[in-house]
């Protein structure tokens, strides 16, 4: 993907930052929402009910249907600098790579979760994306 001069600016300073803790997408029902709330990472109010991010530990203690394990790589970039033009990189790479992503925006920064087992090559490949732009 060639990136334009704006992509650039933000990609060069980006300091993607793999987390050690494996993370699964469940479902979670109304009845068990508030025990599993104070454990979830992040939640979501879909028509289908309520989806939530949470460590896998948490949704095995629960006893939760749960997808593939996930690991969160936050994408961290100084303040003020707006990352949505970053993002369509991101998923360009990683894709290209073969690895599926899913991405989630929050306050501070962007997080993108990918399947626990590509999760170092995921790095690895976003590290070498910001080494590219370094010198352009």
């Amino acid at each position: 993907m060639k990136a334009d001069v704006s992509q650039q600016k933000v990609v060069k300073t980006l300091y993607p930052r793999l987390h050690d803790e494996i993370y699964v997408f469940c479902q979670v029902s109304d009845t068990l929402l508030t025990e599993v709330l104070a454990e979830s990472l992040c939640f979501f109010r879909e028509g289908e009910g309520m989806s939530v991010i949470l460590p896998q530990r948490s949704a095995q203690h629960f006893d939760m249907a749960a997808s593939a394990p996930f690991r969160q790589i936050t994408l961290q970039v100084p303040a003020g600098v707006n990352t949505v033009k970053l993002i369509p990189i991101i998923v360009h790479e990683l894709t290209e790579a073969g690895i599926d992503i899913n991405v989630v925006s929050a306050l501070k920064f962007d997080h993108i979760f990918v399947p626990e087992d590509s999760a170092e090559f995921a790095l690895k490949i976003l590290r070498g994306v910001r080494s590219r732009f370094q010198y352009v």
